[in-house]
């Protein structure tokens, strides 16, 4: 069997020193379609170094390395085909805020594999911390088609109960044709965002956008609507990637706003509304 589940979880965690600069900073921020429009005093605070401030997604991509899902695919117990890996969800927890440069240690391991019958997800979970303590943790789940039925646990259920009543708030982003190419120099460079005969083996019709792209512009836009630009007020950030978005799409996202957190929705304008992030939940003070 490809995922042996037994050798993942015991498998040591991995530990390596990432680092990330300001230019790191603003190259994630502009992949996620930040500084439109350019000389906007709030974008500037995404792309402009005398303000820069970090969103907290940005941990996905910090230190330029492999993101959770393909360090997960490299773990001992795990040999699987790229082609049949999806990125079924992403969780974030945030325990201060990111410096917009820095060297932390981060220590992966699969916290879990879960048998979902017809597919296997993987949990693959990242620590960080710095000389301070830590600062993040991510959980990335991966899915993998055709390996699941070995009559393991099926894990947790984590779908959330739709948001009642209508959104507080409705915001449209735009996808840009270049989208992926942009937000693949973060340090994603799965060939399914930007190969066209590899997006057809995978049974696309053509690249797709990345879902952690999508995850970022969707925090982007919770905190610069509803929290007032001020990234240190985001404590955690957890969605399932519903659908694929294509670059050029246009995304529509809808929020549910509490005093302490947020719900969101998120789908394709052109496809009818079809869903792209669902259970979709911001923590925020």
């Amino acid at each position: 069997m490809p995922i042996d589940a037994a050798k993942a979880l015991a498998a040591d965690p991995r530990s390596g020193e990432i680092r990330w600069e300001r230019r790191d900073v603003q190259l994630y921020h502009l992949g996620i379609g930040a500084g439109r429009p350019a000389t906007d005093p709030d974008e500037l605070r995404y792309t402009l170094e005398s303000r820069l401030h970090v969103l907290p997604s940005f941990a996905t991509v910090a230190g330029a390395g492999s993101p959770g899902v393909i360090s997960g695919l490299s773990m001992p117990g795990v040999d699987v085909d790229l082609a049949k890996v999806l990125h079924g969800g992403q969780s974030l927890t945030l325990h201060r805020p990111i410096p917009v440069a820095g060297t932390a240690t981060a220590t992966g391991r699969i916290a879990a594999v879960y048998d979902k019958g017809k597919a296997a997800v993987l949990v693959m979970r990242t620590e960080v911390a710095d000389a301070d303590g830590p600062l993040w943790t991510n959980d990335a789940q991966i899915f993998v088609r055709g390996e699941g039925g070995w009559g393991g646990d099926r894990g947790p259920a984590t779908r959330l109960d739709p948001p009642s009543g209508e959104p507080d708030r409705t915001v449209e982003r735009g996808i840009r044709e270049d989208q992926a190419l942009l937000y693949r120099l973060s340090g994603d460079y799965n060939p399914l965002h930007a190969d066209p005969e590899f997006a057809k083996l995978a049974g696309f019709d053509r690249p797709i956008l990345h879902g952690l792209c999508t995850y970022g512009i969707t925090l982007k836009a919770v905190v610069d609507t509803l929290l007032a630009g001020d990234v240190s007020r985001v404590r955690s950030y957890a969605t399932r990637f519903a659908g694929v978005v294509y670059p050029g799409e246009t995304l529509r996202i809808r929020m549910w706003h509490a005093p302490d957190s947020t719900r969101v929705a998120v789908s394709a304008v052109e496809r009818d509304d079809a869903p792209v992030l669902a259970d979709t939940i911001v923590e925020h003070s």
